[in-house]
């Protein structure tokens, strides 16, 4: 059944591409009200297109900001349901003069497909679309249910994905969640990600003084709001980078050899990782630089600021100076317990007479794994093998796919992440681009996956189903 799916799906490969391009050149930029317009055609593209293909319940759901698109098959009684997840939005294409074509006018340059959103994550998007709609064109039906979850708001963080997933619980419902978000971690390694660092925000505002203070008047006799912040905030680490917050990672869950093992396999030569940013070697010396990236905990100050920061000279004494700060997390970490133990430690180390506030920065993202054994992975290994010889390397994403940890929370059930795009397709970068060679493998791989999933039946996920949150 599937490899007369997979058939299909290559034979209609270049109609699929242009139905690609048509929706590369919607420019559905969450982050900027400038390109409303774009996002609400981009949703009206893909609930036609889900119309168009014989889903039920064709919908948007709204969480009070970008809503997500959804559609359901639930035609495949005794077989899983899975949630089947991408995102519309994209980020901004800026700088614009960087961009050797309009980046909202795909472009095909030596195999490859250039646009904003092209890799992340249109292309993967729409390759789980066309597979569904496929299986039932040429079948019927799907091997396995499914309910698409369509993100609009994965590039500003998913800050409405909690209200929509308890406004539309019952909806929801479901066995495992298949995500075409999260790529390839090599391209010249098989790979599975099977999971993502958490993510927690806050922001430091620290007082020195009633207002701001001419520095000839009080110059060498007061606290600097500005001196004393960066004082605190290096604190955080030691001279080679290893954090120094108390217990930060004393509930972080052990790696495993098979974890270092893997991390191994995908490690690149460390002096082009470096010398491609003009950065120096930096973080803890007993972890390997890919195991730091995407294994281990890390903190980081993402800004700091206050003062005079205008044009020319302003001879003052800054009273009050912030800063924002994330920890990336993982798996063990409760979230809301890193960021305490971040306040608790500035706050120790707050001389007298200063003050300190924090806030936090919207919601927590908590890390996610697939745990060994899991039908999604022996599935998705099973295919990889089948297709390309040999059995994936598993990589962890070390930046954060709130949808992950989320729906492991709040619907208790796990995700997979099966997208086709590559690391060096310059995602969020001028000249974003998608392989050609991508597309037809996702086209000959997601019908292989789904039908794998069917044979596993729906029994096969229960004992990973978790007790989700209220």
């Amino acid at each position: 059944m599937s490899q007369a799916v997979a058939d299909r799906l290559v034979a209609d490969q270049d109609a699929i591409l242009e139905r690609l391009k048509a929706l590369l050149r919607l420019p559905s930029v969450s982050t900027d009200p400038a390109y409303d317009a774009g996002m609400v055609a981009t949703r009206e593209f893909l609930l036609a297109r889900l119309t168009e293909l014989g889903l039920q319940k064709v919908q948007l759901l709204d969480g009070g900001g970008q809503p997500a698109v959804y559609g359901e098959w639930l035609g495949a009684p005794g077989k899983p349901t899975i949630v089947v997840y991408g995102h519309y939005d994209v980020q901004p294409p800026d700088p614009l003069d960087q961009w050797v074509t309009p980046p909202f006018e795909p472009a095909i340059r030596d195999d490859r497909l250039y646009a904003r959103g092209a890799s992340d994550v249109k292309g993967s998007t729409l390759i789980a679309v066309e597979t569904i709609g496929a299986f039932l064109a040429v079948e019927g039906g799907c091997p396995v249910n499914v309910k698409f979850f369509l993100e609009g708001e994965e590039e500003t963080g998913s800050p409405s994905i909690r209200r929509i997933i308890d406004t539309y619980r019952a909806l929801l419902a479901a066995d495992a969640v298949l995500s075409a978000d999260g790529g390839r971690a090599s391209t010249t390694i098989p790979t599975l990600n099977t999971g993502s660092r958490g993510l927690c925000k806050l922001e430091v505002t620290l007082r020195s003084a009633q207002k701001d203070m001419h520095s000839g008047r009080y110059g060498g006799a007061v606290r600097n709001a500005l001196h004393e912040l960066a004082r605190l905030v290096t604190t955080l680490h030691d001279e080679a980078g290893r954090i120094l917050v108390p217990g930060f990672d004393s509930d972080a869950t052990p790696l495993t050899n098979r974890d270092r093992a893997d991390a191994a396999e995908l490690a690149g030569d460390d002096s082009l990782f470096y010398g491609s940013v003009g950065a120096i070697p930096h973080g803890d010396p007993a972890y390997a630089v890919r195991e730091r990236v995407t294994l281990r905990p890390s903190i980081d100050v993402n800004g700091m600021w206050g003062g005079y920061t205008g044009a020319g000279s302003k001879t003052v004494i800054a009273a009050e100076a912030r800063a924002k700060i994330t920890a990336r997390l993982v798996p063990g970490q409760d979230a809301d317990a890193a960021r305490q133990k971040i306040l608790d430690h500035l706050q120790a180390h707050c001389p007298a007479g200063v003050t300190l506030e924090f806030s936090p920065l919207g919601g927590n993202s908590p890390s996610s794994t697939l745990p060994d054994g899991h039908p999604l992975l022996v599935a998705a290994e099973a295919v990889v093998r089948q297709t390309l010889g040999r059995a994936p390397a598993r990589a962890r994403i070390g930046g954060t796919l709130p949808i992950t940890g989320i729906f492991q929370e709040m619907l208790g059930i796990d995700t997979l992440m099966f997208g086709f795009a590559m690391p060096d397709e310059d995602v969020h970068a001028p000249n974003e681009f998608f392989r050609l060679s991508s597309l037809e493998d996702g086209l000959k791989a997601w019908p292989l996956l789904l039908s794998r999933l069917g044979d596993a039946g729906a029994e096969a996920f229960a004992p990973w189903r978790k007790q989700p949150t209220a």
